[in-house]
């Protein structure tokens, strides 16, 4: 299976599409389709039925959508810009721990 760079819970910047620019927390990764869905980006409505078992009402509901791994870059915590994700390892309570750090200062991120 591949590995991503982009993790659950990353501040991540839309870089390409109709969103580009906007920031914003990765809600869920999807392994198969190599997209992120991104708070707040890509924003569609649709159109549902109400459900009264499940207890959901119907109308129009915005929903946010699959954007491409490619699409978006991690934000550091740090220096606070859109940057590469490498990786490292740190000793850490006697053991290599494999962390990853931003490209731009350096610094590891959590």
């Amino acid at each position: 299976m591949k590995t991503y760079r982009v993790r659950k819970d990353d501040k991540v910047m839309v870089i390409a599409g109709r969103d580009a620019g906007k920031i914003g927390k990765v809600l869920k990764v999807l392994r198969k389709k190599d997209a992120v869905v991104v708070e707040k980006a890509n924003v569609a409505k649709r159109h549902t039925r109400p459900n009264p078992y499940a207890q959901q009402p119907g109308g129009i509901i915005e929903k946010e959508m699959p954007i491409s791994v490619s699409n978006v870059m991690v934000v550091c915590s740090a220096c606070g810009k859109a940057t590469r994700v490498g990786y490292k390892y740190v000793e850490a309570d006697g053991r290599q721990k494999k962390v990853r750090f931003c490209k731009k200062c350096n610094e590891v991120m959590e």
